[in-house]
């Protein structure tokens, strides 16, 4: 996501005035198939068990697999990428390709020649932010939040190293801000619903695993009738269900959606979200101003559990572990605007000033810099 996001920006007019060639390389995937196959087991465990996710997060935390060129399987793909592509700068935007993938890149390209750079999206420091993202030896760690540069320190990265550069989302999340007509306009005319009534999104991972059903009966059960917009990425069964369930309860407005590319739009429309709290959907959902409930149910990654720390140091909105809870929530806020509105003020707090544009331009800065330029 980031990757792309980045990518995304160096071909904006803004970003072609940096003269910046970007190539994504999916070098987990790329270099060898067992790589690839914990990618997959990654995924399912995000899926479908989260709480496993410690016994296999603490096992790679403690052995360090790609911590040293040598320990690399496969290197030789690699090694090949690179001097097909022949970069500058080479960026990470994954906590295992700070260490040994960087000291190939050196090997390869020149010590001299190559600027190595990791970004973070991480929220928070502690337990689930992974040592692996710091590389004392790196040329740069970009932080999303200053939360995430003082994590960093603490693993050895040097604070003069260190850099707090906002979120890397793509370009539409930095258009100008939804008028009020434009709001009102988007939810009569493509949600179908009322403007002025709470509108509940409940998001989804790319690969659309969900619980939409369960939190929509716990809210048609308690007489709540938010009106909800239901994110099903490209799970045709969910969104099947999800319209089935909709005509089977004309009382509460709900409203299924397929793989969505306009939530710089919806989030602005939304009085709320429900997400997992990964850092892609609640950054930009903090970006946006829309409050957050983050949603534990199954229970939570190591990485998940800082993202829910850093919303509730700062009063982002609320986390829950059960589909029980969420009715007592929505109805609080749905009650008490006041409150809505105080947590919308806490997001723009905490709203980063840096856009990716400033990181396009730290990259340059620091590739002329290691280039006498």
């Amino acid at each position: 996501m980031r990757a792309r996001a980045f990518e995304d920006w160096s071909n904006t007019p803004e970003g072609k005035k940096s003269n910046m060639e970007v190539n994504i390389h999916q070098t987990l995937e790329g270099t060898h198939a067992l790589y690839n196959f914990g990618v997959e087991v990654y995924n399912w465990i995000q899926r479908l068990a989260p709480r496993l996710h410690h016994i296999y997060w603490n096992f790679l935390e403690r052995m360090k697999l790609l911590g040293a060129a040598k320990r690399i399987f496969g290197r030789q793909n690699f090694i090949d990428a690179l001097q097909a592509y022949k970069p500058d700068v080479v960026i990470s935007t994954h906590p295992h390709l700070n260490h040994g993938f960087f000291e190939i890149a050196r090997q390869t390209l020149g010590d001299d020649k190559v600027v190595c750079i990791t970004y973070c999206g991480e929220l928070f420091g502690g337990y689930g932010f992974s040592r692996q993202w710091v590389n004392p030896d790196s040329d740069l760690f970009i932080g999303a939040v200053d939360e995430t540069a003082e994590a960093a320190n603490t693993f050895g990265m040097d604070e003069s190293k260190s850099w707090t550069g906002g979120f890397l989302l793509k370009p539409p999340f930095y258009n100008e801000r939804l008028t009020e007509q434009e709001r009102v306009k988007f939810i009569t005319e493509e949600l179908d619903m009322d403007p002025d009534k709470f509108i509940l999104v409940l998001g989804t991972g790319a690969n659309g695993a969900n619980n939409h059903l369960d939190k929509l009966e716990f809210i048609y059960s308690q007489g709540i009738r938010p009106q909800v917009v239901a994110l099903c990425a490209r799970n045709n069964l969910v969104y099947d269900a999800i319209n089935i369930w909709d005509r089977k309860h004309p009382s509460m407005r709900v409203k299924p959606l397929r793989y969505y590319d306009r939530m710089n739009i919806l989030l602005q429309a939304a009085s709320a979200v429900v997400a997992r709290p990964g850092t892609g959907l609640t950054s930009e959902a903090i970006y946006l101003g829309c409050p957050i409930i983050s949603n534990g149910i199954g229970g939570l990654m190591p990485q998940e559990i800082i993202t829910i720390r850093f919303c509730m140091k700062h009063n982002l909105g609320c986390s829950i572990r059960r589909a029980g809870e969420l009715p007592v929530i929505i109805k609080r806020w749905m009650d008490d605007p006041e409150e809505l509105k105080q947590i919308r003020a806490n997001l723009r707090k905490v709203r980063p000033q840096h856009t990716p544009l400033n990181i396009l331009e730290k990259v340059i800065e620091l590739h002329n810099q290691k280039n006498g330029r």
